[in-house]
């Protein structure tokens, strides 16, 4: 089986993220730049899956700058197969990101399809259910656990209510939620060992696939900035603060 894994180059979850001087956008000049944490956990179930005899290959993918093959290779390192870069310096929205996967998949003809639920730079939560529609796949969204059974994929997805399980015919896409798994550490010999393996570069064109956007960001701020908490002695006090200051009871 076949288990294509998207993933998405984003600001490491360690920097705090600044607005340039323009609030044109994200100052991204000397930041690092890192797997989006919910990619991770999607590159290791896809690897769990083939550590457990199910999966056959994993391809990896891609969307963005040239510098993101840097991701790619860290993903090989975790354990993919190759890579593939659809290389664009523009800012993709959820659509573009889902048609550009779409032409990945009629390409790749994968069995299974792993994405992170969300990104967090962007946090729309989006993608996978965008390529879901487009290539008409059976989804399993914000999935806690997967197990694949003959022809079928059971996934146990997290809900207001609680836990639900659906099972899916393959092809399937499944996206990924924190409790899935806990995401290895690349070793040494493995890093240098995902130098040599391959990856493809494409474009957007070579696809057949317009990026063009809908969506134009006009400004970009800085949430306000919070003030300080006070501590208080007694309920009472609290209560007291509550109905006569906060003026929410």
């Amino acid at each position: 089986m076949k288990v294509l894994v998207a993933v998405k180059r984003v600001v490491d979850y360690n920097v705090k993220v600044r607005v340039k001087a323009d609030n044109s956008g994200v100052d991204l000049a000397n930041v690092k730049m890192s797997m989006n944490p919910f990619c991770e956990i999607a590159v290791e179930e896809a690897v769990r899956l083939k550590e457990k005899g199910v999966a056959s290959e994993i391809v990896v993918v891609t969307i963005g700058p040239a510098t993101a093959q840097e991701q790619l290779r860290t993903a090989l390192a975790l354990g993919a197969d190759r890579a593939i870069l659809v290389e664009s310096n523009d800012e993709l929205n959820s659509l573009a990101v889902a048609k550009l996967l779409k032409a990945v998949v009629d390409k790749e003809q994968p069995q299974l399809v792993i994405l992170g639920k969300q990104a967090i730079d962007s946090d729309n939560n989006q993608t996978g259910q965008m390529l879901g529609a487009l290539t008409g796949f059976g989804q399993g969204t914000f999935a806690s656990k997967v197990e694949v059974a003959g022809d079928k994929v059971n996934v146990t997805r997290e809900i207001d209510g609680g836990l639900q399980t659906v099972a899916l015919n393959l092809p399937a896409i499944v996206t990924t939620d924190l409790r899935l798994n806990e995401p290895r550490y690349a070793s040494l010999p493995n890093i240098m060992k995902a130098k040599k393996k391959p990856l493809e570069t494409v474009t957007p064109g070579v696809l057949g696939v317009s990026t063009a956007s809908t969506v134009k960001t006009l400004n970009v701020v800085a949430p306000a900035t919070r003030s300080a908490g006070i501590k208080v002695k007694s309920v009472a006090e609290l209560v007291e603060k509550l109905k006569n200051e906060a003026k929410v009871i």
